[in-house]
């Protein structure tokens, strides 16, 4: 938010750079910081206070960490070497403390001269480096560092009191190096332009603006961090939320053509044949669907439930709904596979009404058609001409659908399938072909915390399935430790076989397809032994599929499914497989979404860690969707102890989504869950947690729905106004715009 000509004054001009021509460049080449402003929303990660130290046993490896400790001792050794071959070379190993526990400092050479004078027993100091490990120990190798004297002057002028900020920093520029130029561009805090509104600000208790920058940079109690992260967290959360409330402003300005069932039309007889009865959760989120069609603005809504919760149904309903009303519907799909059989499955649900102008077609009946991009030229042209007349009131496709020469005769609703998989482009353009806005369904089976949904898909109204049709099953997961317990993968095997003489079929899921072309310049890379061990190649499943019928599974009809098969290949196989014909599929992650056997119940994910928490769980979704009790195996090589394991554990232990979406979250840094929705913000978020903040992104989304009602330009806030236009520039307004 670089709000002002002082705080927009750029660290690298041609004259005078504000810090120093070199220090800017690195600034900006590996921190992103350009301006002065930039620089002050820099904030610290963390703290050290001048009497304690940081903990040296939990240093994570490979990582550029700063700490703070005391030289417990320090040896020069002198040692023969190619280079000085009598003996001459130098080594210094310091050991640093910190109480907790010990770290080993080397330096070699001429390196060694100044730090032997310096580092002597008792110093304390700042240091900073990549952690090693050699010989089993953790080092820092010709780590940088700043001495903590107890010379007053500098410790005031310098550390400004007893609590030293640690930043993010990298190995071109320490932390101390960051915070001294901040020091030197701290006083332009003063005059930063404060994006709340008065009256929030003051109901709330915050701080003003240039205050907190004063005190996340030169805290001098915990007290002032407390307050200045609390501030610059409700600017986060309000700043983004005021953007996402004006869009949603001007959605409800845009005007779309009210669709209302007709009272005994399509949607009436399609729920005279329904074989069960809908789930309270799918009637209610079928109210509110039914509700927002009805008005004259488009409606824009995220429809989120579990994997089997009945999504395609309620999505269905609504799609019936406004081709009663006389519009059309489109469902986009993201892969062939997917709508290929939302294609099957929505026409066996209908039945005779979707056999429009055929015969045995019923009265309200209508079409449906399938467009891919890999039909034939004569089968396409029909699809093409059943849309531009109006005689196919539902299309499922994949981005097909959005090439120019799709023509609809009235397009009423667009249902995106898995909203992840989707650019905002796409969705655009299937939008701009309705004579108006048409309305908007957006579906995803993977979970969103609360929280994320408002800050991602804060543009959109958000439904949630959350209970599971009757009839379905639970499904055991359990993890398989293939490197400690080679015989639990055996008896994995074993399982699969009783599933199969028990009369159903399997999933064997690995991470990649094994024809991929060996990259030249990948293999010339030197390896060391560890990573070779840790970074072997991701089992593939052509490699797997042949074992697996030569080794525990002969005898058994085995067939394989992935991304780079031809369609109609790929077809055949889901065909073969969903009857039955077929008793273990070994396939890539193209089952991931939508697949419905519900023969199929057991599934073993062979290198499991290389899959992500939600994608794991979407996966395991696949099984238990019939009668008979679903087994989902977890196989892996990571060692007990590992981060990796533990995702697993948490995956297995529970079959809540919504409880993992939260452990993936905790895990994963926000930025990365975020992604690209996140692009619309100018900085990915910096002190709010997306997880722990949940309370402030809430009130301020509430807060900023009545700015936003009450004057929709801003006109009386101009600070906000500017703070806005520094969060989404050109470019990042058009992408919450197409959100």
């Amino acid at each position: 938010m670089d709000l002002v000509p002082a705080l927009e004054e750029p660290l690298r001009q041609p004259l005078k750079s504000v810090l120093g021509p070199a220090t800017a460049k690195v600034m900006a080449e590996h921190l992103g910081l350009l301006t002065v402003g930039d620089l002050l929303h820099h904030y610290p990660r963390r703290y050290e206070e001048r009497g304690q130290l940081t903990h040296l046993a939990d240093l994570p490896m490979d990582e550029h960490v700063t700490v703070v400790a005391q030289v417990a001792d320090a040896r020069l050794h002198t040692f023969a070497s190619a280079k000085a071959p009598r003996g001459k070379g130098q080594r210094l190993e310091v050991t640093i403390t910190d109480g907790s526990g010990r770290l080993q400092l080397v330096f070699f050479g001429a390196g060694v001269h100044k730090p032997h004078k310096e580092l002597l027993p008792g110093t304390r100091a700042m240091f900073a480096g990549k952690v090693s490990v050699f010989n089993r120990r953790l080092q820092l190798a010709h780590p940088a560092y700043e001495l903590l004297r107890g010379d007053p002057e500098e410790s005031v002028e310098t550390w400004a009191g007893a609590l030293i900020p640690i930043y993010p920093a990298t190995a071109k520029l320490e932390s101390w190096k960051i915070g001294k130029a901040i020091q030197t561009v701290l006083p332009t805090a003063q005059e930063a332009v404060d994006p709340l509104p008065d009256t929030l600000r003051e109901g709330r208790g915050l701080v003003p603006l240039p205050e907190a920058l004063l005190k996340i940079h030169r805290p001098h109690t915990k007290a002032d961090i407390e307050d200045a992260r609390s501030r610059l967290k409700w600017d986060e959360a309000f700043v983004l939320q005021v953007a996402l409330a004006r869009r949603r402003h001007a959605d409800a300005q845009l005007p779309a053509v009210p669709r209302k069932p007709a009272p005994d039309g399509l949607l009436t007889a399609f729920d005279a044949r329904l074989p069960f009865t809908l789930t309270d959760g799918q009637q209610r989120v079928s109210r509110e669907i039914f509700d927002d069609l009805a008005t004259d603005h488009p409606m824009h809504r995220l429809l989120q439930g579990e994997v089997g919760s009945g999504k395609t149904m309620v999505a269905l309903r609504a799609m019936l709904a406004v081709v009663d009303a006389g519009g059309q519907a489109a469902m986009l799909a993201p892969t062939e596979v997917l709508a290929q059989q939302h294609h099957r499955s929505i026409v066996e649900m209908m039945g005779e009404l979707a056999e429009g102008g055929m015969l045995g077609g019923a009265e309200q009946a209508t079409k449906v058609v399938l467009l891919t991009g890999s039909m034939g030229a004569a089968a396409r042209r029909h699809a093409l001409l059943d849309l531009t007349t109006g005689e196919a009131g539902i299309v499922i496709g994949t981005h097909a659908l959005i090439e120019d020469k799709v023509q609809f005769h009235d397009l009423g609703l667009v249902v995106v399938d898995e909203q992840h998989r989707f650019g905002v482009e796409q969705r655009d353009a299937l939008r701009g072909k309705g004579k108006q806005p048409p309305h908007l369904l957006v579906m995803t089976a993977t979970p969103i915390p609360r929280t994320v949904a408002m800050t991602v898909f804060g543009d959109l109204e958000t439904s949630v399935l959350d209970q599971l049709p009757a009839g379905r099953s639970p499904i055991a997961s359990h993890v398989v430790p293939a490197a400690d317990k080679p015989h639990f993968l055996s008896r994995a095997w074993e399982r699969v076989r009783e599933e199969v003489e028990n009369g159903h079929q399997a999933y064997v899921v690995c991470p990649r397809i094994g024809d991929e072309e060996d990259d030249p310049k990948k293999s010339a890379r030197k390896k060391s032994p560890e990573d070779e061990a840790e970074k072997r190649p991701p089992l593939a499943v052509l490699d797997v599929a042949d074992q697996l019928t030569k080794g525990p599974l002969q005898g058994l009809r085995v067939e394989v499914l992935h991304g780079r098969m031809h369609p109609d290949d790929k077809d055949a196989v889901m065909r073969r497989f969903a009857a039955g014909e077929t008793h273990v599929l070994v396939a890539t992650t193209v089952i991931e979404v939508g697949v419905n056997v519900p023969n199929a119940t057991a599934m073993v994910i062979m290198d499991a860690d290389r899959f992500g928490v939600s994608q794991l769980h979407q996966l395991r979704g696949r099984v238990g969707r019939g009668s008979a009790p679903g087994l989902c195996l977890l196989v892996t090589e990571m060692p007990e102890a590992s981060p990796a394991r533990q995702r697993l554990g948490a995956v297995a232990s529970t079959l809540d989504g919504f409880e993992l979406s939260r452990i993936d979250l905790e895990q994963r840094r926000e930025g990365d869950v975020l992604g690209q929705a996140q692009s619309g913000a100018r900085t990915s978020l910096k002190v709010l947690a997306v997880i722990e903040d949940e309370e402030i992104i809430a009130q301020a989304r509430e807060e900023a729905t009545a700015v936003v009602a009450a004057d929709p330009e801003l006109t009386h806030l101009p600070a906000l106004r500017t703070a806005l236009d520094a969060l989404l520039d050109e470019e990042r307004e058009q992408y919450l715009e197409k959100g």
